[in-house]
């Protein structure tokens, strides 16, 4: 398919840490967005950070993405599609409970796009390195692409059912989503008249632009992040010893846009991110920055860091042409952002 360079895009879950993101970074390359909401209490910030960009902005509520023809009424007249909700937490008992709804929002707007969207000339997925993971079985660092699929947590949720792992229920719902969106793609290919696009980052931290009144309610990744870097909950052996992969939330965000400039993207997916950390990569950057913050272990050597699992990202970086925010970046903008809420005791 051809490049979408302008005209309205579609952003479900527009009020959610990544999404908002999305939201303003498509603003700001020109295009105009609708977002999905799930009640309109959630729609005044989005409306008040944006406020600027006047009628290039719509908030729609959505309140079940699961109901049929969720999204019928919200395709018609758009050119692309960001599908960003899905359930992100790690409460369910049973692994339906996060599998159904990720799978059936994520089907839900194919179908819409697939019936009612006559302009749709792209739609993105935003998936995770969730679905691309797998066990690292040796000891060397494993590396994985794009060809990877977390085969090992879907066969962990089938096999156990509740007593399954709580990531594991979450790392499942992610993979069965995307590859909902792959085969449904591959069944009607004869009457889309759009490609797909999959983005799959790891860790997301960064600065917050959804609304948040206090650390208790930030998202998962940050708020681990915050618990591990401003708190210093970890001792001196988990600093240096745990990590994964990260991507800063902005550029995931710009990767959104990017997937709709390059033409060249159309039926791929994508890790987003620059690479690997430990949580001592962190507090050494953020105690430098804020020295009342937690210095965490002095002796940590990053030379010496040895990481379990890598992702690659030349595909990302080739075909879309991603520039990544350096780790000291995105602590340093994250820590200002967290002086300015007043959340340093």
């Amino acid at each position: 398919m051809p490049a979408v360079t302008t005209g309205k895009v579609l952003v479900t879950g527009a009020n959610g840490y990544i999404a908002v993101w999305v939201v303003k970074s498509l603003l700001d390359a020109g295009f105009a967005v609708r977002g999905t909401v799930r009640s309109e209490s959630k729609a005044t910030h989005l409306r008040n950070t944006f406020k600027s960009f006047g009628d290039k902005l719509e908030i729609v509520v959505v309140e079940d993405i699961t109901k049929e023809g969720a999204f019928d009424a919200y395709v018609k007249d758009v050119d692309a599609i960001a599908h960003t909700a899905s359930p992100f937490h790690m409460h369910a008992i049973e692994p339906e409970e996060m599998i159904g709804p990720a799978v059936q929002g994520t089907l839900g707007v194919l179908r819409s796009a697939q019936a009612h969207a006559p302009h749709v000339r792209r739609v993105i997925v935003l998936s995770s390195t969730a679905a691309v993971w797998r066990p690292n079985t040796g000891t060397d660092t494993l590396v994985l692409d794009e060809s990877s699929w977390n085969e090992t947590e879907v066969a962990e949720c089938r096999e156990r059912g509740r007593e399954a792992s709580a990531m594991a229920k979450y790392r499942a719902s992610k993979t069965l989503a995307e590859r909902a969106a792959w085969d449904f793609v591959e069944k009607n290919k004869a009457s889309l008249g759009w490609d797909l696009v999959v983005l799959n980052p790891p860790y997301v931290f960064g600065p917050n632009l959804h609304e948040v009144d206090r650390p208790e309610n930030l998202g998962s990744s940050m708020r681990d992040w915050y618990l591990n870097v401003i708190e210093g909950r970890l001792d001196n052996d988990a600093v240096v010893n745990l990590g994964a992969g990260w991507v800063d939330v902005r550029d995931i965000a710009q990767a959104h846009v990017l997937a709709l400039l390059k033409s060249e993207a159309g039926g791929n997916r994508f890790i987003i991110t620059p690479g690997a950390y430990k949580w001592q990569d962190w507090l050494s950057v953020t105690h430098r920055v804020e020295p009342s913050l937690p210095e965490g272990n002095p002796h940590y050597d990053p030379s010496k860091a040895k990481h379990v699992l890598k992702y690659k990202n030349s595909k990302a970086v080739g075909i879309l042409g991603i520039k990544f925010r350096s780790l000291e970046e995105t602590a340093k903008d994250t820590v200002q952002d967290i002086k300015a809420r007043g959340w340093l005791k």
